[in-house]
C-alpha cells in the first residue's frame, strides 16, 4: 500500500537518513520514518512536501529484494 502521509503525520515523526544516501551534499538523502502502520518515506531536499507511506510488510519487501543485488 501506498499513501501520502498527511501534514500532521509527517510533523510528529522521527525521521532517519538513509545510509545508501551517502554523497558530496548533504542535503540529498532519502529520510525515512516508522510508524506502527506505516513506514514514511521522503526526500531531504523536499521538506515538506510529498512522501510516500508503505506498510511495514511492504517495506520489508522492498528493503530485502534491494539488498539482494
Amino acid at each position: 500500500m501506498i499513501r501520502k502521509p498527511a501534514a500532521g503525520d509527517a510533523a510528529e515523526l522521527e525521521w532517519f537518513k538513509s545510509s545508501y544516501s551517502d554523497s558530496s551534499s548533504g542535503n540529498d538523502c532519502i529520510e525515512v520514518a516508522s510508524a506502527p502502520a506505516t513506514v514514511h518515506v521522503r526526500d531531504s531536499k523536499n521538506v515538506p512536501g510529498p512522501g510516500l507511506g508503505f506498510t511495514p510488510g511492504a517495506w520489508a519487501d522492498f528493503v530485502a529484494y534491494a539488498s539482494e543485488g
